[in-house]
């Protein structure tokens, strides 16, 4: 199996300023993740960036990266730019693991990878696992979908979903592994990645602020791997940061 990573990154973060920069034992978040991601045994691993300071950061620490224009709306976008800096034939695989995710698993990235061999048909692959906590099947924050018998993405949402009509108690949890917690871990065809900024935006997008929701929309199919195991935590706060850091401790 033959596969590239991209791994996107910028500095814009709110909660967590110079995110991707952020010291975990001496080295930048970002490399963290392309040397975690190099785990996956993948073809090549690519920081796709708008930001010099993240390139050479990078190049300092022996990571590829190309600089991408800094007005793209999506992390999406700026993986097609790169796929089109680094000649990638329409027919490879690219896995887009996000720039904050130190502990991605490489079980996870490669399992990711492989749903497009399994499933020729579709244009994507992604990861969901199972959850039991209300807390999660009810937090906005937290994307759930529902897949067909064939292991397709039927719906993402931030609602709870599936809705348990006969609960016991009202907004329980569906018994055990009924629900799946969407994983931000995206496999994609070169080829549908490059045609990907040229699709309408799709209402259901809009109203959930979920792009994957634009390529159901338009009628392409997504393949799901139901990990027996939730990823590591990734870095939104400083307080995640520092989680991170005890986990990586040498």
């Amino acid at each position: 199996m033959s596969f590239s990573v991209i791994i996107p990154a910028r500095m814009a973060s709110t909660r967590l300023p110079n995110k991707p920069l952020a010291d975990i034992h001496g080295l930048p978040m970002i490399v963290r993740v392309a040397q975690a991601a190099a785990r996956a045994q993948a073809r090549q691993v690519v920081v796709a960036t708008d930001a010099p300071e993240i390139a050479e950061a990078c190049a300092r620490h022996h990571v590829k990266a190309v600089l991408t224009r800094p007005d793209h709306p999506s992390g999406s976008d700026r993986l097609a730019e790169a796929c089109e800096l680094l000649g990638l034939a329409d027919t490879e695989t690219v896995v887009n693991v996000q720039g904050d995710e130190p502990l991605i698993a490489a079980d996870m990235i490669r399992a990711c990878a492989a749903l497009l061999d399994q499933h020729p048909h579709c244009v994507m692959g992604t990861v969901g696992h199972a959850i039991a906590i209300d807390a999660d099947y009810t937090n906005p924050n937290v994307v759930k979908l529902v897949t067909s018998a064939a292991g397709l993405a039927l719906y993402f949402s931030r609602a709870p979903i599936p809705f348990w009509r006969d609960a016991p108690e009202q907004g329980r949890t569906p018994y055990p592994g009924a629900v799946l917690r969407h994983v931000g871990l995206y496999a994609y065809r070169a080829g549908f990645l490059k045609r990907f900024p040229s699709l309408a935006v799709s209402p259901l997008e809009r109203i959930e602020s979920l792009e994957q929701l634009r390529v159901l929309w338009h009628g392409e199919h997504i393949a799901v791997h139901v990990s027996a195991e939730q990823p590591g935590p990734g870095v939104d706060t400083v307080e995640d940061l520092e989680r991170v850091r005890a986990l990586l401790a040498p």
